[in-house]
């Protein structure tokens, strides 16, 4: 059996103000941004540049509960998990253009990391590994 996952919903405001976001402050690329009628809602997916793997479905809250899970999808705790392969030029970047870190950089036997939230308050790992290693949460 093969299985994968290819997408996490991260459920947002305002599909463009997340798409301004994840493009312009963390350059992600935007894969996909299509309306799909059948639901009246859109198709938007997101991905770092360079990424293989899963990508990330921004899910436009459309109900009150929805609403309320908006910046915090995991009770308060890391989320999502940037991997890089240069924490300081990220770090840099991402401090000039005002993403607030909420634990400054860290060296841990796994790499070096810092904890960030995107612009709804959903925290975030960028890490760097040592010896391109996958940090193991």
């Amino acid at each position: 059996m093969k299985q994968s996952i290819t997408h996490i919903a991260l459920v947002v405001k305002d599909y463009d103000e997340a798409i301004k976001f994840y493009t312009e402050t963390l350059h992600f690329n935007l894969i996909e941004d299509s309306y799909q009628p059948e639901q009246d809602k859109r198709w938007v997916v997101i991905a770092p540049k360079g990424s293989s793997g899963t990508n990330i479905l921004l899910a436009q809250a459309s109900s009150p509960e929805q609403e309320n899970a908006i910046g915090n999808q995991t009770g308060g705790r890391v989320f999502l998990f940037l991997q890089t392969d240069d924490f300081q030029r990220d770090y840099a970047e991402m401090t000039s253009k005002g993403v607030k870190f909420v634990r400054p950089p860290q060296t841990m036997p796994y790499g070096t990391v810092a904890v960030f939230e995107d612009l709804y308050g959903n925290r975030w790992d960028l890490i760097e590994a040592h010896n391109d290693e996958q940090r193991d949460p």
